[in-house]
């Protein structure tokens, strides 16, 4: 796809927080997003987010703006605080465009937004009760709701959309993990509904992160399904372990869709070595054109606000590191 070019050095969306952040103080939210973008400019990233600094976490989003769902003031196994969905949702306004367009003003880099998809929310939010029929009829009234705010992020400017659904991955291997209320098939029409867009503008692109760390071996059909099913123009998928199964994810992707490789691991100080990297990527060129890649980090530096995975500096130095890569691989043509 010919415009690429325009993401190849991406990120997904999260950064650590300031100290003392706290999101219930509008003023220095806007000023730690203003130092964000500002931040981002000067590492030579070639999208921007707000960091999610506004939002708790990653699901902050939708949850936070529509009806139907009772935080239960219990945590998950990753920190997450647990939702339940008692009725079908319904949004009262938008989710995020408005405060990307405010995000477009602070620059000419591309802004990027990141929701999490429908069938994610629908998988671990649904409970068996009178207010909401079904997990599959959950995820679809969320579709509805994020495929709406997509197309009103595309008319506000945003050229770069992502879904973040880290249930999906464990469901590629060959040993299944558990698909928590959705079935895998349930999923994939789910979160197709979600990235449907009549029309694409010229540089926009959908995409979607199935997760984090790659299952130990591919199932080849069911990534194939994953990729069939769900239109999404660009996976953003795990690279950072240089397993035989990171790449048969990517071997799997239809020759017309982007990959953007998670090269670094966020979860981790160390940095890697840019020839063990480079080597990985150059067997990706062997069967992928490289002009339909971008490279990022594995993940988001802090999903949770109050749960950073590395430091400020580490962070930093993780960015500039896939700044770096990139310019080994495409030179400045970005």
């Amino acid at each position: 796809m010919a415009d690429t070019f325009n993401y190849r050095i991406d990120h997904h969306g999260s950064l650590v927080r300031p100290a003392g952040l706290s999101t219930g103080d509008p003023a220095s939210v806007e000023e730690a997003v203003r130092e964000a973008v500002a931040y981002q400019r000067k590492l030579r990233s070639t999208v921007v987010t707000d960091g999610d600094f506004p939002r708790e976490d990653f699901r902050s989003a939708v949850l936070d703006a529509v009806s139907g769902f009772r935080r239960t003031g219990e945590t998950d196994a990753d920190g997450l605080a647990v939702w339940v969905a008692e009725s079908l949702p319904k949004a009262d306004g938008p989710l995020l465009a408005d405060r990307a367009a405010r995000l477009a003003e602070l620059t000419v880099i591309a802004p990027k937004a990141s929701l999490p998809s429908p069938a994610y929310l629908a998988a671990t939010t649904f409970r068996p009760g009178p207010g909401v029929p079904s997990a599959r009829e959950l995820g679809e009234a969320l579709a509805e709701i994020i495929q709406a705010e997509i197309a009103l992020l595309v008319s506000r400017g945003v050229r770069l959309i992502q879904l973040n659904n880290p249930l999906l991955i464990g469901q590629l291997g060959t040993d299944p993990g558990a698909p928590g209320a959705l079935s895998f098939e349930d999923a994939l029409a789910v979160d197709a509904l979600a990235v449907r867009l009549d029309e694409r503008p010229e540089g926009v692109r959908i995409g979607v992160s199935p997760g984090w760390r790659a299952p130990a071996e591919v199932d080849r059909a069911r990534a194939e399904l994953l990729y069939g099913t769900v239109g999404a123009d660009r996976w953003i998928l795990p690279f950072d372990q240089g397993t035989p199964a990171e790449l048969d994810l990517v071997r799997a992707l239809p020759e017309d869709r982007d990959v953007c490789l998670g090269v670094v691991d966020a979860t981790v100080p160390a940095l890697e070595d840019i020839d063990t990297v480079m080597a990985r990527i150059d067997a990706v060129g062997e069967f992928k054109d490289l002009e339909d890649a971008a490279v990022s980090p594995s993940r988001g530096f802090a999903d949770v606000a109050s749960r950073p995975l590395l430091s400020a500096e580490d962070q930093r130095r993780k960015l500039v590191l896939v700044e770096t890569l990139a310019r080994y691989c495409w030179g400045n043509e970005f």
